[in-house]
């Protein structure tokens, strides 16, 4: 291997080491766990690593942004393409990330106006059961 090839694969590997860690961070280890365990396959791995390293390790550890406000963008992007486990799992980031219930709501009526009432109607019942569940944990009050 040259040594040019060397550091690119190196510097591919600290974007991912950040991103994995973001993505934890924001997401949880169970549901990072979950998803890795879902793409170990030789044909979804890739995607997986794409993921982290994109996403996680290039996007979410620019400055700019605050973890919050990354996430409220997060919902309303997930929300207003129907992704309904994505948009479960953004919802509890955006409450590790000090995101409020209020907040979360607003973002996603402001999904339902731009994105159309059924949206809206979706999000809205997945957000209450994802909401629901982190009062069960005591990481909202109730």
């Amino acid at each position: 291997m040259s040594s040019s090839s060397r550091h690119n694969e190196q510097a591919h590997q600290e974007i991912y080491d950040a991103g994995m860690q973001f993505r934890r961070k924001v997401l949880g280890e169970e549901y990072v766990n979950n998803q890795l365990k879902l793409g170990v396959s030789e044909f979804t791995k890739p995607m997986q690593q794409l993921t982290t390293e994109v996403a996680w390790g290039t996007i979410w550890t620019r400055p700019g942004l605050e973890l919050k406000q990354r996430s409220l963008i997060c919902i309303a992007l997930v929300a207003s393409q129907g992704r309904e486990a994505e948009l479960g799992a953004h919802i509890r980031g955006a409450v590790n990330n000090g995101a409020t219930e209020v907040e979360i709501r607003e973002a996603l009526l402001q999904t339902a106006v731009y994105c159309g009432i059924p949206t809206g109607m979706v999000s809205f019942r997945i957000g209450e059961s994802a909401l629901n569940k982190l009062k069960d944990e005591g990481k909202l009050p109730k």
